[in-house]
């Protein structure tokens, strides 16, 4: 075998040889995962249409595409409430503040307060409470986009500028 043309290849011919045992072996195992997975697919699909025929098979599509639409419907009266509910929240106070002040000076501490309500666009009320030893008034004020029409005391003011600069 003097003329073999393994022979001139210029290396030992058995380490072509082995290179190929090796590449067969790997080909080898890649078949078998391969044969495993197709088999396990294979089960689950015979699972799915176990007892299942044409008929029942499209029943259980319409199931689902009912239970879809059902879901679609909720979804949207979810987003109808969502959207109503947060029109209502624009619209209630949620800026607040309270200054407690002595309105007779020596006369009893603090039990004067300004309170000032806001909702989000800057609108709402504005309650002065004065207290003297002999009497309580309560006054109100309205606040518009964050101004108020009637001339407001210090403490008025100061309730009112607190308020605004919550978020």
């Amino acid at each position: 075998m003097e003329n073999s043309m393994l022979n001139n290849l210029g290396f030992d011919p058995a380490i072509l040889i082995y290179g190929l045992a090796a590449l067969v072996a790997v080909l080898l195992v890649l078949v078998i995962v391969l044969m495993k997975k197709q088999k396990d697919l294979y089960r689950k699909y015979d699972l799915f249409m176990r007892g299942k025929d044409a008929e029942s098979l499209e029943d259980s599509f319409q199931k689902v595409y009912t239970d879809v639409e059902m879901l679609k419907q909720e979804d949207k009266a979810n987003k109808d409430v969502i959207k109503a509910v947060n029109i209502a929240l624009n619209r209630s106070y949620q800026k607040t503040s309270i200054v407690h002040y002595d309105a007779f000076k020596g006369m009893g501490g603090q039990f004067s307060f300004a309170v000032t309500m806001l909702d989000r666009n800057d609108n709402g009320i504005l309650l002065n409470c004065i207290h003297s030893r002999e009497s309580c008034y309560l006054y109100m004020k309205e606040v518009k986009e964050g101004k108020c029409d009637v001339a407001l005391s210090k403490e008025e003011s100061q309730s009112l500028e607190e308020a605004r600069k919550k978020h």
